[in-house]
């Protein structure tokens, strides 16, 4: 029971403490929270101040952390995304592998909050304005890793360097999408199965890779059938040697 002859500054000051005690709440944990609500009353039924209380920060607090519910669930991309322009704001010897890197970066932290994600994405299907949102989510990825391959390699096409974004973005969502919502987890990649995929998205756009040797590594040779082998031997070591140079 409080005390009644308590002075009136001192029962404010124990008021306003409670909000600045819970409000260091971040803003992943925050929409975690959120994304409970949404899934046990739906997402238009669930107000930015329930989300504060469930979530136990003071409205004003919740608004400065996200612009509108819409903001909310997504609160785990944002921060990604800053982790990644960090990530490339570090030196990388191949640029189109550190875009690979990013991307199973994403992967793996999603992995690691699978249960959350799997919420996440039966309310974003259930939700027309979040599928929305998420559409747009994708390409801020696209648009960042398009950015940082054409800021690494200017001479680089920005037509390839665009494609090559989208290929990787797109190769990371469908496995990421098929890891949440696996029946049977044996067919889902883990992180370095999506690395390995992504190697293979690298080899078609990246110098050296399948799409920049094109034909000119296919050799034919034809020979009558009475041909010595040493001199077929011969012949096919001199015409590699002299493709070579």
């Amino acid at each position: 029971m409080s005390d009644p002859s308590a002075p009136p500054a001192l029962t404010e000051l124990t008021r306003d403490s409670a909000p600045r005690q819970t409000d260091t709440r971040g803003r992943v944990a925050v929409a975690d929270i959120a994304v409970g609500l949404f899934q046990a009353q739906g997402y238009e039924a669930t107000s930015t101040a329930q989300i504060a209380a469930a979530a136990g920060v003071s409205r004003s607090t919740f608004f400065r952390q996200f612009r509108s519910k819409d903001d909310v669930i997504f609160a785990d991309h944002d921060e990604l995304l800053e982790q990644i322009d960090e990530f490339f704001d570090a030196s990388h010897p191949d640029p189109w592998l550190a875009v690979c890197d990013a991307a199973t970066l994403v992967f793996e932290r999603f992995r690691e909050r699978l249960e959350i994600v799997r919420v996440r994405d039966l309310v974003v299907r259930q939700t027309s304005v979040l599928r929305d949102r998420e559409t747009v989510m994708v390409s801020r990825y696209e648009k960042t890793f398009s950015a940082y391959l054409r800021r690494s390699l200017p001479s680089v096409d920005p037509v390839v360097a665009i494609q090559f974004a989208a290929a990787v973005t797109a190769t990371h969502n469908f496995e990421l999408r098929r890891m949440i919502r696996a029946i049977d987890s044996s067919r889902v990649l883990d992180s370095a199965g999506l690395a390995a995929q992504l190697q293979t998205v690298r080899n078609r756009f990246a110098p050296g890779g399948e799409a920049a040797r094109g034909t000119s590594d296919l050799l034919v040779a034809v020979f009558p059938a009475s041909a010595l082998p040493a001199d077929v031997a011969r012949v096919i070591e001199s015409r590699l040697r002299s493709t070579a140079v």
